[in-house]
């Protein structure tokens, strides 16, 4: 079974997209990464280059706020704010 992270970032824009990017691409087989935000944000456009870089897609990611989350079950939380 797969671990569950959530990461959260002040506007859910960068930060934690990018790391729920890298880890769904990269560790996927053993974790399922979502991200969300304290406050709503829109995807920054950086963010988005810079996993491209890498090859890692996050162009079709949205911001979302910490209470779509609310009655979800998750094994760490990995606040960035």
């Amino acid at each position: 079974m797969k671990k569950r992270v959530l990461f959260v970032c002040t506007h859910n824009s960068a930060r934690s997209q990018m790391a729920v990017g890298y880890m769904n691409a990269r560790y996927g087989d053993r974790y399922e990464a979502f991200s969300s935000g304290t406050e709503l944000g829109t995807l920054n456009p950086y963010a988005v280059r810079a996993m491209a870089e890498i090859g890692i897609e996050i162009s079709g990611h949205r911001s979302k706020d910490l209470d779509e989350f609310d009655e979800q079950e998750m094994d760490l939380l990995v606040a960035g704010l």
